[in-house]
């Protein structure tokens, strides 16, 4: 395979909010409305989700992770005035920190109906808000195989990025607990080892059969080239409360495919790790997160996370520094010892405040602040 990556690739990315009331700080079903006041700014770049509790945002394709972050203040902000026509704020939480009055409401699209039908009471937690990150990748068997270098590094993602200790009213004693719920079902969490495109459809294929998966044409797992667009999309993420942590996951994760895809074009096809060791691994890194230890998947051994995120920075250095992110990432991994992730931060509001309204209300602020960021104040045109 002569294919090389040469030209700095776009990205773009997807979060999924709550919709929270600031009284009461339980999530509501109010997702429809929400999206229709954000149409006549933003149109389409935010749409509802699986629950009605629920909204998500995307950008469009962005070179530089400046403009990236523009682009997302941009549309959080719209989001953010939005709910607030429906008296409502946004949340940027992995799972609901307070238990809503109502059982999961599910929105009204065929596929999350098809869901119900097929996974029944599995279902009937799952109001779980993600990150997900898309890295222009045009072809596809380059995509799935780029896939096998980046499946080791998913624990560490997990772990960086936790921001859901809390769900429903109680601690789970776990970093993220979207992880726990997600690693239920049978085709979600890290893809399998492929070797080659065809591979990877034959393997899509056979879990629809099963119907341990939906749609064969659409799988949900953790990196995938996406169905319909030209990206490979990295999804075992938990929702940042703050825009600069976004951006910085994402620039991280961008460095990490343009690497990946390079070795693909010389030839190597990734490490072929053991899928139940790297489950393992997601396991861990969900219930310890950081600034805990977790398994490096290429050697099978347990090593602070710190120390896995400083391997993963030099085997990913000369991209970041093509691409003028470095200290983009370095500042990240600053914040991450100094404050923890977002699950360490949600619980310390806890420890210091007034219980669970004071974790539900440094949410809401964060997220309520889309033009600040680590990098400083941005303007939204």
């Amino acid at each position: 395979m002569d294919i090389q990556v040469r030209e700095v690739p776009t990205v773009g990315v997807e979060e999924e909010y709550f919709l929270v009331d600031p009284v009461t700080r339980s999530v509501v079903s109010a997702g429809p409305r929400v999206v229709a006041h954000a149409a006549a700014e933003v149109g389409d770049l935010v749409s509802e989700e699986f629950t009605g509790y629920q909204i998500e945002v995307r950008t469009r394709p962005c070179t530089t992770m400046h403009e990236l972050r523009v682009e997302l203040a941009r549309v959080r902000a719209a989001a953010v005035s939005a709910a607030g026509r429906e008296g409502l704020r946004l949340c940027a939480s992995g799972t609901p920190v307070i238990a809503p009055d109502r059982a999961s409401d599910v929105g009204d699209h065929p596929r999350y109906r098809a869901g119900l039908r097929q996974y029944r009471a599995m279902l009937g937690d799952f109001d779980i808000s993600a990150f997900h990150a898309h890295v222009l990748l045009p072809d596809r068997e380059q995509a799935v195989l780029t896939g096998n270098h980046l499946r080791p590094w998913l624990p560490l993602l997990v772990a960086m990025s936790a921001n859901s200790p809390f769900h429903h009213g109680s601690d789970t004693g776990y970093a993220s607990w979207r992880s726990v719920i997600r690693s239920r079902f049978p085709c979600l969490g890290p893809p399998p080892y492929a070797r080659s495109l065809a591979h990877h459809e034959q393997l899509a294929a056979a879990m629809a059969a099963s119907e341990a998966m939906l749609n064969a044409d659409m799988p949900y797992w953790d990196i995938r080239p996406h169905p319909h667009l030209p990206t490979l999309e990295v999804r075992s993420m938990d929702v940042p409360a703050e825009v600069g942590d976004t951006v910085a996951l994402t620039a991280l994760i961008r460095a990490m495919v343009v690497t990946a895809a390079r070795r693909v074009g010389e030839g190597d096809g990734g490490p072929e790790v053991c899928s139940e060791l790297l489950r393992a691994g997601y396991w861990r890194a969900a219930r310890d997160g950081w600034p805990g230890s977790g398994i490096d998947i290429l050697t099978g051994t347990v090593m602070p996370f710190a120390d896995q995120a400083a391997q993963l920075v030099a085997y990913v250095r000369p991209v970041l520094e093509e691409y003028g992110d470095v200290e983009l990432v370095k500042a990240f991994l600053e914040r991450l010892e100094t404050r923890g992730s977002g699950a360490d931060v949600q619980r310390s509001r806890y420890a210091a405040g007034a219980g669970l309204n004071a974790v539900v209300d440094g949410l809401l602020q964060a997220t309520d602040s889309p033009g600040i960021t680590a990098a400083g104040p941005v303007t939204v045109q």
